[in-house]
């Protein structure tokens, strides 16, 4: 992990000087209005995870606001909230990371990324075995856990990838890092994302390496996605151009293709991505760090372990002290999610809902009440605003909501 912070730093208009996106991956907190076109009517990944559990274990994101959120009243309130708090709807057209995150930035995605709910056509899986020289193995959607106890020994025996999708815009190829190897599962993805553009155009391809041997198989924390670039500035870009650092932390770096990024680190898991955030924390850094925690979505919302996600949620809790502590006066976090993905609902999938905004730090007013967003891109626009970027085309700032 470098710290490459910038010498000739611009200087902010107003107090704050450093914003923190914090992105608690897939925690929704009920179906939007929408919900019912994605097929997620009555999703509530939050209301969900808490159900699986004796008691809500949160004390500090309560102490925060999370229950003075419209339409969270599973969760108890506090007599003064910490933050600020609101929740945000999706104005895109999707429910994947991608979009989540790029709305986040600035952009609105109005066309989605295309899903093969059926697997990929021949034309596709024709081009990727012709220039990776390897048959696809699988090719469908599937659990990526499932798809490796399934598939894992024949692709050991032949080397072939497992290649598998789901409800997302996603390419994965999983393959042994002992059979196969990293360098040319990498290989793969690459060409699969080259080949998976125009009228096939799908948000990520991801590299999903694994070891073990049959019936005792684990995924390793080598993934990799390639996604597209953005089609267009976001905050991230406006503050790298302005001379921000942009630091990134586990899979935002992947997620905008290193677009708009000064430096970036990935994680392990959650635990290390709080880790590498606290040590962004402790650089004299001026602009953005702009963080993703992944397991709640990949390791227990997508394998609808209600239980799992409930303690990764209070595992994070009980960490956030140590955010909030190490902040500095100038800090501005902002804890949200990008969409959900209810570990009590059907299928694996992720669920179209609303996200919690709870935005703290010095200069925040304690208990301002957001009500609901029309957008997540009105954190872009609070960022651009606070940091005397260039306005967003989309999204609505907090600034002179939230500010002291």
């Amino acid at each position: 992990m470098t710290h490459k912070v910038h010498t000739n730093k611009p200087t902010a208009p107003g107090p704050v000087k450093r914003v923190i996106l914090f992105v608690l991956d897939s925690v929704g907190i009920g179906a939007l209005p929408d919900a019912g076109e994605f097929g997620d009517t009555g999703a509530n990944t939050l209301k969900s995870l808490l159900a699986s559990g004796p008691e809500v274990k949160l004390p500090n994101l309560i102490k925060l606001g999370l229950g003075h959120i419209e339409g969270v009243d599973y969760v108890p309130r506090t007599q003064a909230p910490a933050a600020a708090f609101g929740r945000m709807s999706e104005l895109s057209n999707g429910k994947d990371t991608t979009t989540g995150h790029w709305e986040i930035a600035g952009l609105k995605i109005s066309e989605p990324f295309q899903t093969f709910p059926d697997g990929f056509p021949p034309h596709i899986i024709n081009a990727f075995e012709a220039q990776t020289g390897r048959k696809a193995l699988c090719n469908k959607p599937a659990s990526g856990t499932e798809v490796i106890e399934t598939f894992g020994k024949e692709h050991m025996e032949t080397g072939n990838p497992i290649v598998y999708t789901s409800a997302d815009s996603v390419f994965q190829i999983a393959a042994h890092e002992e059979v196969v190897g990293l360098e040319e599962l990498y290989r793969m993805c690459e060409i699969a994302r080259e080949i998976l553009r125009g009228k096939d155009q799908v948000a990520r391809v991801i590299a999903r390496p694994f070891v073990g041997k049959p019936g005792a198989f684990t995924r390793t924390s080598n993934r990799r996605d390639y996604s597209l670039k953005p089609f267009a500035p976001t905050v991230l870009d406006k503050a790298m151009d302005a001379g921000y650092d942009v630091q990134a932390v586990g899979k935002i770096h992947d997620i905008f293709n290193g677009q708009g990024i000064t430096e970036e680190v990935h994680t392990k898991d959650n635990m290390d991505g709080i880790d590498k955030t606290l040590d962004y924390l402790k650089t004299d850094s001026t602009g953005i760090i702009f963080t993703n925690l992944v397991d709640f979505d990949a390791k227990f919302g997508h394998r609808r372990d209600a239980e799992g996600y409930r303690l990764a949620l209070e595992a994070f809790d009980q960490r956030l002290p140590e955010l909030l502590d190490a902040m500095k006066p100038e800090d501005l976090l902002i804890l949200l999610a990008d969409h959900g993905n209810d570990p009590g609902f059907k299928g694996s999938d992720h669920t179209r809902e609303y996200v919690p905004l709870l935005v703290t730090g010095h200069y925040v007013k304690e208990g301002t009440a957001l009500g609901t967003r029309e957008t997540f891109a009105d954190i872009a626009q609070t960022t651009a605003e606070i940091l005397g970027l260039e306005a967003m085309s989309l999204g609505r700032s907090l600034a002179k909501e939230i500010l002291k």
